[in-house]
């Protein structure tokens, strides 16, 4: 017969090793809280004409104090501020759509970017210049329905009795491919004009962003995020496996479908707010789980990387060459190529050694 202190020791080891975990999740979310913080009092503080702390502090407050700084407000208000936040959001949306991307589908390579979510978005975006010469929220909202009308083609093309995460993977790849076959055909029979302000989107930029940019962008993000968090113990029980998914009583199929349905979302909002800016989405999610080790729960983490990732690029952009400044995604896209061969130097040596 089995000793009742054993269960009691097994008991008090798991109880031991979740609040470890516990403990370094919660560090690791304040450590990137922190750290982005400072990176947001940095943007605000950077400029051409820097401004002090406590007059960005005097700004913020300007509309409840009533004491009015004309050009600072301006400058920190109408110029920093929203490019700041637009930052930090679409960022944050980006990171938890390729963490969910990659959890659904178990391929730390499975996202937007290079599954062709990104690819459609930007398409229909290029045929809105070039087709249509529409701009402003038009274009946001073409990106919008090409992002989804995408994701909605490799799902139906990808499914044979259910989905799988291998046939996902490789149908986006497909897509991805004819996507940029047509914008290449677009620009062929487009205007010199046309051209450069289709590629200018292309590249991802936060440059003239707006107080109203900021806004739609948190209200479509928030809208997507509140249905998701009754979905979040899916994603961690998809991450196992569908066996083991559906051992634990998960309905596979209904979560894989709601859960890539709202990563879309996430993609596409931040896409048509920002343009397609490169590789946060892939990024974000591994190194939060790098930090987080063997804790759970990686989308918080993932969130917080990926507002880090685009807006310390976006500060990198806007001050690396004096007087010019870039686009945000030519900093994304240099610092993820490097990090997509790493991740690929990492697999080769993990399959050599197993």
């Amino acid at each position: 017969m089995p000793d009742p202190h054993e269960f009691i020791d097994i008991g008090a080891e798991v109880a031991g090793i979740r609040e470890t975990l516990a403990r370094r999740r919660w560090l690791v979310v304040s450590g990137l809280a922190l750290v982005l913080l400072a990176l947001f009092a940095t943007a605000m503080i950077l400029g051409d004409y820097p401004v002090t702390l406590p007059r960005i502090v005097a700004s913020l407050l300007s509309p409840l104090t009533g004491e009015a700084q004309r050009g600072i407000d301006f400058i920190v208000l109408g110029v920093r501020l929203p490019r700041a936040l637009v930052a930090v959001m679409a960022g944050a949306a980006f990171g938890i759509s390729g963490t969910l991307f990659q959890t659904v589908l178990r391929n730390p390579l499975a996202s937007p970017d290079i599954i062709g979510i990104t690819a459609g978005a930007s398409t229909a975006a290029v045929a809105a210049i070039v087709l249509l010469q529409w701009g402003g929220g038009m274009l946001a909202l073409a990106a919008l329905v090409g992002g989804l009308g995408t994701a909605g083609a490799i799902y139906a093309l990808a499914w044979h009795r259910g989905v799988s995460p291998y046939r996902v993977v490789l149908v986006g790849i497909g897509i991805a491919a004819v996507m940029t076959a047509i914008m290449s055909y677009m620009f062929t029979r487009a205007r010199l004009i046309e051209v450069q302000q289709a590629l200018t989107w292309l590249t991802g930029s936060l440059n003239g962003m707006q107080m109203k940019d900021a806004t739609q962008l948190a209200i479509g993000a928030g809208i997507v995020g509140l249905l998701l968090i009754p979905l979040s113990r899916a994603a961690g029980t998809l991450e196992l496996g569908d066996d083991m998914a559906r051992a634990l009583g998960s309905r596979v199929e209904r979560a894989r479908f709601l859960l890539l349905g709202l990563a879309v979302c996430l993609c596409a909002i931040a896409t048509a707010a920002t343009g397609p800016i490169a590789f946060v989405a892939l990024m974000a999610g591994p190194i939060a789980r790098l930090l987080l080790g063997p804790a759970t729960g990686s989308l918080v983490p993932a969130a917080l990387t990926g507002a880090l990732v685009t807006l310390g690029a976006d500060i990198v952009a806007q001050h690396f060459i004096a007087g010019v400044q870039l686009p945000v995604g030519v900093i994304t896209g240099g610092i993820g190529a490097c990090f997509l061969i790493l991740m690929l130097i990492a697999a080769n040596r993990s399959g050599r050694t197993s």
